[in-house]
């Protein structure tokens, strides 16, 4: 863990939090920001900025979380879905350089603006894209 982070504190215990569910590898908490009713962090122990450096066993483990405790706030809430939002890097909306996953219970009609507007896959960056797993 790193001293001057806000979620390794918050993993440890000494910032309070609403916490949902916890182990020895996880805490998962409402966020104090909530897109919507509902909206908890996931948030691993171990501290890694982002996906890229989370080691696999952390993954496997958060995900399996993250797919319970959706389960459980979809459920328990009535909500109509659910979002699992990952961001990695300041451009993809990253402002807290500690992985963590946001669960966003959605309800019909209820604003929450996770969208963008869809463009095409050209013939070039298909073939490009693809020479990247042969």
């Amino acid at each position: 863990m790193e001293d001057n982070c806000i979620f390794c504190k918050i993993a440890r215990g000494d910032i309070p939090s609403a916490t949902l569910y916890e182990d020895e590898t996880l805490r998962v908490i409402l966020d104090l920001g909530p897109a919507s009713k509902g909206h908890a962090l996931i948030i691993p122990k171990t501290h890694a900025a982002n996906l890229f450096e989370l080691p696999d066993e952390i993954v496997e483990k958060v995900f399996v979380a993250a797919k319970r405790i959706a389960t459980q706030l979809k459920e328990g809430l009535h909500a109509d879905g659910l979002n699992l939002v990952q961001n990695n890097g300041a451009a993809a909306g990253q402002t807290v350089d500690h992985f963590h996953i946001h669960l966003i219970p959605r309800y019909e009609n209820d604003m929450v603006g996770i969208t963008w507007k869809p463009g095409n896959l050209s013939e070039a960056d298909k073939e490009d894209i693809l020479k990247l797993f042969r």
